[in-house]
């Protein structure tokens, strides 16, 4: 008796009906072209719908039997193509200590380019990244927790781009031990001086929105001409001695002995196209992500709740 076929093809199976090489179906499957499940890390692709795709791939007419009889411009069983899809090693966006050492330790090969969550999300609207760090707030939209949903949409729109979660973090004033009893509250920061992020730092224009919620201009605060491109370099302009104050989170300030006044706790996400998620730069970085050295740095860092990691938030659909 002829065993059924089963309902599943392996991702060497359809390699083979295909005629292509098995890298090219991960391709396929990353850039959401070809129909699939991921069950526990492993692809499998639907046979029926596979059939499905195949047939909608046709070009041509057709003999009564739905085999072709005349000449045909491209090869039934070849999938439609997606557009280019070579992205740059990099993660992009904002600058997170646990996310930067992550990507050093786990040596997975990722570059950084960290210049704020609203430069990420340009980079990768451009294809200039392959992942991006993202706090943006979005009070608006509580459905979506508050956090990146929208920014991701209104930059990428229905590209192939998956949002995740990252971490909980605690944001607020980041003070000089010598000034910590006389602010407690952004409005009290008037003339001190004040260490201000890049304009594409989402954390810059949260401060700003929320100062001048407090009848604070931040545009009035003295404080360095030069702009702190990252969360320790707040730090470092308030341990020099060039700044009191900054707005940066509550793990860069316990470690560099600064004072800390809460204010909001925010989503960091990741944005990653769903071609690089199959690569394996980024599947190293996730793999470490579960590793107890991992578990074990977030724990030590104040300020952090990474019990959602992974957590899809937004799923693109064409």
């Amino acid at each position: 008796m002829d065993t059924p076929d089963p309902d599943y093809l392996t991702t060497r199976e359809l390699a083979e009906l295909l005629r292509i090489k098995e890298r090219k179906v991960y391709d396929l499957a990353a850039s959401g072209d070809v129909p699939c499940v991921r069950v526990v890390g492993k692809l499998l692709f639907p046979r029926a719908e596979i059939r499905a795709w195949l047939d909608a791939a046709r070009s041509g007419p057709a003999s009564p039997s739905g085999v072709q009889t005349t000449p045909q411009t491209s090869n039934p069983q070849t999938p439609p193509q997606p557009p280019a899809t070579d992205l740059p090693a990099i993660a992009a966006g904002s600058h997170d200590p646990l996310f930067d050492w992550a990507l050093r330790e786990s040596g997975c090969g990722l570059a950084s380019f960290f210049d704020g969550s609203h430069d990420g999300l340009d980079r990768m609207a451009r294809r200039a990244a392959a992942c991006a760090g993202l706090h943006v707030h979005d009070p608006d939209s509580p459905e979506n927790g508050g956090w990146n949903v929208a920014a991701v949409h209104q930059a990428l729109g229905n590209a192939p781009v998956v949002l995740v979660a990252f971490a909980r973090r605690q944001r607020g004033l980041v003070l000089a031990p010598q000034i910590a009893g006389s602010v407690t509250a952004i409005g009290d920061l008037a003339c001190r001086r004040f260490v201000r992020r890049q304009p594409a730092a989402a954390a810059q224009r949260l401060f700003e929105t929320l100062a001048r919620a407090e009848g604070l201009d931040p545009a009035a605060l003295p404080g360095p001409d030069r702009v702190a491109r990252s969360e320790d370099e707040i730090a470092r302009a308030i341990v020099n001695g060039n700044a009191e104050a900054g707005f940066g989170l509550a793990a860069v300030a316990a470690e560099n002995g600064l004072a800390f006044l809460p204010v909001i706790e925010e989503r960091f996400d990741l944005l990653v196209w769903r071609q690089a998620w199959f690569e394996p730069p980024f599947q190293a970085f996730l793999d470490f992500t579960r590793s107890r050295a991992f578990r074990a740095r977030a724990d030590e860092m104040a300020g952090y709740d990474i019990a959602g990691l992974g957590q899809v938030v937004y799923n693109a659909r064409p």
